[in-house]
């Protein structure tokens, strides 16, 4: 009787497999403006895009090393004037500040509970434990911004 070893992932390189797939996903989603505090903007799609030129060097003017001597110099000075023309305001009341959407125990269960099955449903043995982890984490986050986004409809 053949007895054939098998050969496993070491649990290192699976944490570190897991720790990237999900630095990715987290990087992905500030990038498409998912995350709460992310500061992507989407820009316009006809914005000229910036491109650093180098200006020529500006060219010296000839110096004049001998001055008239029959003319004085003037100075210039050049102001700059500013009018302001304010219109008389009308006292109205801002708008209040739409409400912040909370976080929603329901949508975090349902989200947790998807993404753990599905979770499960990848691997075997230590990782589908892994996997059922990560997906309840992922898919309780993704219930709870979905939960969130309909509250402010």
């Amino acid at each position: 009787m053949e007895h054939t070893a098998r050969t496993r992932i070491h649990p290192m390189m699976a944490f570190a497999a897991g720790s990237v797939a999900l630095v990715s996903l987290v990087g992905a989603a500030s990038i498409a403006g998912l995350l709460p505090n992310s500061h992507a903007t989407n820009a316009p799609n006809d914005a000229p895009i910036p491109i650093a030129a180098v200006a020529p060097a500006p060219v010296a003017a000839p110096v004049q090393t001998v001055a008239p001597a029959l003319e004085p110099r003037r100075v210039v000075e050049h102001k700059t004037i500013v009018h302001h023309t304010y219109a008389p305001q009308q006292v109205a009341q801002a708008p209040a500040p739409a409400p912040v959407a909370q976080n929603s125990v329901v949508g975090m269960g349902l989200g947790a509970v998807v993404g753990g099955l599905l979770g499960n449903q990848v691997g075997s043995g230590n990782g589908r434990k892994l996997a059922t982890i990560a997906g309840a984490i992922g898919g309780g986050y993704a219930g709870n911004e979905i939960a969130k986004r309909n509250q402010q409809q």
